[in-house]
């Protein structure tokens, strides 16, 4: 019998503040390709705390968007105002002004197939600078390979149906 259960942030999240602030750690598995490859949709676990302070660059904090929204993106920079710009790994567009007050947790690792990864490890902080700072690269990338897509007609199939003949094969 499994206890694990989809339920919307909203729904637990003062059972996870709680938590957060008696000095616990919370996990749950988010959903969503803004933060590929590193956390992967509805697979990847996080594991959160409640911030110690100010964040640091490159944190992956959850936080909640003025409309309500609940986000976990990497922080990239700093704004003038002191605000946080952050951005999903699998992103390009830039989300500034984020606050102290929006910040409700930050993540401390992640678990991939039962192996959890420290985000102070050494193989974490070097991903994280590659991926950061070839950044440019993969944009210019991604914009290339959509002109020859369409220069040559081609018309890539949308991953529902690579996914669906993915896992035929299985």
């Amino acid at each position: 019998m499994s206890l694990n259960k989809e339920v919307a942030l909203d729904e637990v999240m003062e059972i996870m503040r709680e938590k957060l602030e008696s000095g616990g750690t919370v996990t749950f598995t988010p959903n969503g390709i803004s933060m590929e490859p590193m956390l992967r949709d509805g697979k990847d676990v996080v594991v959160l705390k409640k911030p110690g302070g100010r964040l640091k660059l490159f944190d992956v904090p959850l936080y909640r968007r003025d409309n309500g929204h609940y986000v976990l993106h990497r922080v990239i920079d700093f704004g003038k105002d002191g605000n946080y710009i952050m951005c999903g790994d699998n992103q390009f567009a830039k989300e500034k002004g984020i606050r102290d007050d929006q910040i409700i947790a930050v993540m401390t690792s992640f678990v991939r197939k039962g192996k959890p990864y420290k985000i102070n490890s050494l193989r974490y902080r070097t991903y994280v600078n590659f991926w950061y700072y070839t950044r440019i690269f993969r944009r210019v990338f991604r914009g290339g390979k959509r002109r020859v897509f369409k220069l040559f007609g081609i018309t890539p199939k949308p991953k529902s149906e690579k996914k669906k003949k993915k896992d035929e094969y299985y």
